[in-house]
C-alpha cells in the first residue's frame, strides 16, 4: 500500500484540523468552512490559520501551519491559487496527511497557467503521498467522524448512515444531499472529488471499500481521464459492496459542459453503461433513484428472484404498482395454493385478492392484515413484497397492526414500504420501522418499485461480474 493510501485514513478521520485561509469575513469560504466544523460536531482540534487575525470563532489563530505546536491531520485550503504551491510545500514540511483543496483555478480554467499550476501542486502531494480532495470542490464530509470539510455547513444536519456518495459534482452533492435530508436518508461520506488532483475514482473505491461505515457506494460521474482504471478499480474489489452510478453528458452539449466543469470529457454514454455492468456497477438515469437504489441497497437483503407480491391497503396504488414493476423487469408472481387460501380466508370475496391484493375491504382488522402480510412472506414463490398504505382515518392502526410481524420478520426477504400519512400520523411508526430494519419506505408507488427493481438489477449484474472475475 502506497503513503498515500495509507493517509487516506487520516484524511477522512483526522484528530485535527487546519483551516488555511480562515476567516472572519461571511463572503469568504474560509468563513464557511469554519462555520462548518466548529458547528458540524467534531470532536477534534481546528487549527485557524490566518496571518492577519488573532482569533476566528473563538480559536486562537495562528500565521501558518509552522507556528502551531502540535501535529496536524488535515489541512483544508480556502486561498488564491498562486498561494496553493508554497501551502502545499509548507503542508509536506509540517507532515500533514491529508488536504481538501476548496480553491478553483487550476486545470478546468482555460488558460494554460491554471494547468502548469496543477501539475506543480500535483508533484508535490504525490512526492510527500499525500491525498488531495479537490480542486475546484465543495470539499467534504466524513459523518461517522463529526467532520464537515466544507463550505456548507448543513451539511451536518444530514445523519449518520451507510451510503457513500462519491461526486463529480458539488452542486448534484448538495442536491442529493438535501433530498437525503428531507426523508432522513444515512450517509458515512459525501465526497466532492472537484478536478481530482490525485484522489479520483480507483482511489475512493480502494478507501471505501475497506470503510467500515460504507455500505453501499454511490458514484455521480460526468466525465473520466481514465475509464479503464475506475473499471479496473471496481472489477479488483470483486463486487464486494453494491455501487451505484448516475453517469450524465450523454447529450453533444452535456459532453462540453463536462469539459469546462470538470476538465474532462464526459465520453460516449452508452459505452459506460455497458462498462458500469460489466464492472459490478448499477447504472441508473436520475438523481431520484441513485438516492433511492443507494438507500435500498444499503438496507435490504439481495433478492433471491424476480417475484414480486404486491400488498396494498387501497386498489389505485396497486395497480400503478403493478404496472411500474412490470415495466422494470420484476414479475408479479401467482401465490401458492396454500396462501391464496389464507388470503381467501381473510378477505370477502368482494376484494381482489389475487396479486396485487387489495387488503382495503380489511381496514378495520388488523389481524386480517397481518395475517395476510404473514402468509405472503412466507411464500415460496415471492422473493420480495411491495407494502402499500395511503392513510385513511379508518385504518389509522394498520401501521401500528403490522409492526410487531415485520419486526419479527425483518426482511428475510426485501420489503418495500410506500406508507403515507399527513405529518404527525405515521412517522415515528414508520422511523421505528426503517430503524429496526423492518423495511425501506418510499413516498410513491412508482419510486417504490423503482427502488426495488434497481435491487433485482444489481443482483443480476452483481452475478455476472462475480462471473467474469
Amino acid at each position: 500500500m502506497t503513503k498515500k493510501m495509507r493517509n487516506m485514513a487520516r484524511l477522512f478521520n483526522p484528530g485535527s484540523v487546519a483551516v488555511i485561509g480562515a476567516s472572519k469575513d461571511p463572503g469568504k469560504l474560509g468563513f464557511h468552512v469554519m462555520k462548518s466544523l466548529t458547528r458540524g460536531g467534531f470532536g477534534g482540534k481546528i487549527i485557524p490559520v490566518n496571518p492577519g487575525s488573532m482569533e476566528i470563532m473563538g480559536l486562537k489563530t495562528f500565521a501558518s501551519v509552522h507556528e502551531y505546536p502540535g501535529k496536524i491531520d488535515l489541512a483544508i485550503v480556502a486561498l488564491p491559487a498562486r498561494m496553493v504551491p508554497r501551502v502545499f510545500l509548507e503542508c509536506e514540511k509540517k507532515g500533514i496527511k491529508g488536504i481538501v483543496l476548496i480553491t478553483a483555478g487550476f486545470k478546468e480554467i482555460d488558460d494554460p497557467a491554471g494547468a502548469e499550476l496543477h501539475k506543480e501542486i500535483q508533484d508535490i502531494a504525490e512526492r510527500a503521498g499525500i491525498p488531495v480532495i479537490g480542486p475546484n470542490t465543495f470539499g467534504m464530509i466524513s459523518f461517522h467522524a463529526g467532520l464537515n470539510a466544507s463550505f456548507t455547513p448543513e451539511f451536518s444536519l444530514l445523519r449518520a448512515g451507510g451510503i457513500a456518495l462519491v461526486s463529480q459534482s458539488g452542486g448534484m452533492s448538495h442536491l442529493l444531499g438535501f433530498m437525503a435530508m428531507n426523508e432522513d436518508v444515512g450517509f458515512s461520506k459525501i465526497v466532492g472529488l472537484g478536478n481530482r488532483l490525485n484522489v479520483d475514482f480507483p482511489e475512493m473505491f480502494d478507501y471505501l471499500m475497506d470503510d467500515p461505515d460504507s455500505k453501499v457506494i454511490a458514484l455521480y460521474v460526468e466525465g473520466i481521464d481514465g475509464a479503464r482504471d475506475l473499471m479496473t478499480a471496481a472489477k479488483r474489489h470483486g463486487v464486494r459492496k453494491p455501487m451505484i452510478a448516475y453517469k450524465t453528458g450523454s447529450a453533444d452539449v452535456g459532453d462540453v459542459a463536462s469539459k469546462s466543469h470538470t476538465g474532462s470529457l464526459a465520453g460516449k454514454h452508452e459505452i459506460y453503461g455497458g462498462a458500469f455492468k460489466q464492472a459490478g456497477i448499477l447504472p441508473v438515469d436520475n438523481a431520484e433513484t441513485l438516492l433511492d437504489g443507494a438507500k435500498a441497497l444499503a438496507a435490504c437483503p439481495f433478492l433471491q428472484g424476480p417475484g414480486v407480491a404486491i400488498l396494498s391497503g387501497q386498489a389505485g396504488p396497486g395497480m400503478a404498482a403493478c404496472d411500474f414493476t412490470e415495466n422494470l423487469g420484476l414479475d408479479i408472481v401467482s401465490f401458492t395454493e396454500k396462501t391464496q387460501k389464507k388470503i381467501n380466508d381473510a378477505l370477502p370475496p368482494l376484494a381482489l385478492r389475487t396479486n396485487p391484493v387489495d387488503m382495503g375491504p380489511a381496514w378495520y382488522d388488523s389481524e386480517a392484515i397481518r395475517k395476510i402480510v404473514h402468509a405472503v412472506m412466507e411464500d415460496d414463490n415471492v422473493h420480495s413484497i411491495l407494502l402499500l398504505m395511503m392513510f385513511a382515518s379508518a385504518n389509522v392502526d394498520a401501521v401500528k397492526g403490522l409492526t410487531p410481524a415485520l419486526k419479527t420478520w425483518k426482511q428475510r426477504k426485501p420489503v418495500i414500504g410506500c406508507l403515507v400519512a399527513p405529518p404527525g400520523i405515521w412517522d415515528e411508526q414508520i422511523k421505528d420501522l426503517e430503524t429496526s430494519g423492518a423495511l425501506v419506505n418510499y413516498p410513491t408507488p412508482e419510486r417504490a418499485a423503482a427502488a426495488l427493481a434497481a435491487l433485482w438489477h444489481y443482483r443480476v449484474i452483481r452475478d455476472r461480474a462475480k462471473g467474469d472475475t
